[in-house]
């Protein structure tokens, strides 16, 4: 049997693609933006772009957009804080892969939820999350963008079956 051996990805590299495929939720098409909040290499929650529950999607009816940003978007890492809230999951600790690098109000909603690292591979225009990471003692992490494809070679699993013709 030969050894196809693949290259496994980082775990900052496997957090930032699951980040990119949560993104691809998202509802406003200003910004497709994916959290995955994790701590100790586990998954707490996840979390994209999307209209408050219960409201229109901004794809279908258009974005509500004052000062530049739409009100209709909860964000994506606001999305994944407020899912461990419901679920009574701690973020104490954790730490945040976003698509994006958080705008101001996230910023200090990740600071307050105690998230300890942010980690990013794209930025995002005229946000204090920088500033406010560093006088809250937040690690930030600038990485290179994950490649977006998956590698599975189904044909090259020797257990995997094809589906038999009826």
């Amino acid at each position: 049997m030969p050894n196809h051996k693949k290259k496994r990805p980082s775990w900052d590299n496997y957090f930032l693609k699951l980040a990119m495929l949560v993104s691809e939720r998202a509802t406003c098409p200003r910004m497709h933006c994916g959290c995955v909040l994790v701590r100790e290499k586990r998954i707490l929650s996840t979390g994209y772009n999307g209209s408050v529950p219960g409201d229109v999607h901004c794809e279908d009816e258009g974005c509500l957009v004052i000062d530049n940003h739409c009100q209709r978007t909860i964000h994506a890492e606001m999305n994944a804080v407020l899912q461990c809230s419901i679920h009574g999951v701690s973020t104490e600790g954790a730490t945040a892969y976003v698509t994006n690098m958080p705008c101001t109000n996230c910023s200090k909603a990740l600071i307050g939820a105690g998230i300890k690292e942010v980690v990013v591979f794209s930025e995002y225009h005229d946000t204090l999350a920088e500033t406010f990471f560093s006088i809250a003692g937040v690690e930030l992490r600038r990485i290179k963008m994950p490649k977006k494809s998956i590698d599975y070679d189904l044909k090259s699993y020797s257990s995997a079956q094809k589906k038999k013709k009826n």
